[in-house]
């Protein structure tokens, strides 16, 4: 597809959608209820009175369907038994391709996502954002919390190096000056949440660019997967998730050019890896997201809430992929990843057929004002980012019917939580970001 007609494209869709805007559709939108950003909340948000119960749509319906509304684990009739060491109390298989979800442990369970949430920071910014933009670096930048990837003030960064800083190195203060590019961080962050909402990722509150913990933040192991295989399916976004290593330019007095090297474990040492990100903050703990190909078969893992011993959130998904690539191609899955919200409202048939088994293993604040520090940017962008859900939706269908197997929970003893739950609170909802050490995500 040539970049003319990508453009215009990409031009068509948002001068629809300004229009749909102006004319009232936004106010429409605005009317469905969904948790917010709640910088005082202990714990990511319940719903909201008269909003879509956790994992569901708008009408109350599961995400991906009936078959995915549990706290224990689903897998599709006919497939292995799955991998011992899966250790997750929250996790997905499913085929990228074709949406259809092989197996899951509490695939709508709410946790704190760490810095994959920078899937969808990428997912949302990147169609928004030209390539070749410079964005000086500033003090704030050097300030940033957690994982940087070493930006000084007066420093000046393509946004693709920015877009690659963000993925290769989960760097905090690269997403920092993304969002100020796109508008600022409030800005942004409300994009992110319209992305979400677009997509179907119902489970996912964004209070940050970063991921780094916002009391309020939360996403799913199916939500992470929805939008990872929405990167992958995109050459643009899919490139930078392979791109092994990137140069930072020489600032001078303050900074050498220095090499920067992706982080995904798995990029070399899975064969077939199509990228992958990592996360992890005291209150996240360890989180994984990525995906795979074999021949003509792409498989999409995410992990989250695990620790790093017995085994790596990253050596768990690399069992989880070999487990889905084992299952027969073609398999119907317990249920689907949805390619948009529109879907939502008619979740794909899911038969229940087969008794359970053993286990063997275990509000938003308002966007920031731009100020004179900020770096300029197209007056477009605002209204662009207001409606990223229509440039980003890409429509495919998938209809079949869906065979489960329902696989009791894991025993799993977890800190904050009793034995016997994929984690602690309803839904795997973690607990709030420590008063001790600070979270760092990497």
């Amino acid at each position: 597809m040539g970049r003319r007609t990508a453009a215009a494209r990409l031009g068509t869709a948002l001068l629809a959608a300004a229009l749909l805007v102006l004319g009232g559709a936004g106010a429409a939108l605005a009317e469905e209820a969904r948790p917010t950003a709640d910088l005082s909340a202990p714990t990511p948000t319940a719903p909201e009175p008269g909003g879509p119960p956790q994992g569901s749509g708008p009408g109350g319906v599961t995400v991906g369907g009936e078959g995915l509304d549990t706290r224990g684990t689903v897998v599709v009739d006919g497939a292995p038994p799955l991998p011992e060491g899966i250790a997750a109390p929250g996790w997905l298989v499913a085929d990228a391709t074709t949406g259809a979800v092989l197996a899951a442990r509490d695939p709508h369970g709410r946790y704190y996502p760490a810095s994959t949430l920078k899937t969808l920071t990428l997912l949302t910014l990147a169609p928004l954002l030209d390539p070749a933009e410079v964005v000086e670096g500033t003090e704030e930048d050097e300030r940033m919390e957690g994982s940087r990837v070493g930006m000084v003030a007066g420093g000046r960064y393509p946004v693709s190096l920015l877009f690659e800083a963000l993925v290769l190195q989960s760097g905090n203060d690269a997403a920092n000056a993304l969002a100020r590019a796109a508008g600022g961080v409030g800005t942004t962050v409300r994009a992110m949440n319209d992305t979400a909402a677009a997509i179907g990722a119902f489970d996912t509150v964004a209070g940050s660019p970063s991921g780094l913990d916002v009391a309020g933040q939360s996403s799913s192991p199916y939500d992470l997967a929805l939008v990872f295989r929405r990167l992958v399916a995109d050459p643009r976004t899919a490139a930078i998730l392979r791109t092994p290593l990137a140069a930072m330019p020489p600032v001078e007095g303050r900074s050498p050019g220095y090499q920067i090297q992706n982080e995904n474990p798995l990029l070399t040492a899975y064969p077939g890896n199509l990228g992958g990100k990592t996360g992890f903050t005291d209150a996240a703990r360890h989180t994984f997201v990525t995906a795979a190909e074999r021949g003509d078969r792409r498989l999409v893992v995410s992990v989250m809430g695990t620790e790093s011993l017995p085994l790596r959130a990253a050596d768990q998904a690399a069992l989880l992929l070999d487990w889905g690539f084992a299952v027969p191609s073609g398999a119907a899955g317990v249920g689907v990843l949805v390619d948009s919200a529109d879907d939502v409202a008619a979740p794909p048939t899911v038969t229940s057929a087969a008794a359970p088994v053993a286990e063997t293993d275990g509000a938003l604040a308002a966007p920031a004002a731009r100020t004179a520090d900020d770096d300029p940017a197209s007056p477009l962008v605002p209204v662009a980012l207001g409606i990223t859900a229509v440039v980003i939706v890409v429509a495919t269908v998938v209809g079949c019917r869906r065979a489960v197997r329902i696989v009791p929970a894991p025993r799993v003893r977890r800190p904050g939580g009793p034995p016997g739950r994929p984690g602690p609170g309803p839904r795997g909802r973690p607990a709030a970001p420590g008063a001790g050490s600070p979270s760092r995500p990497r």
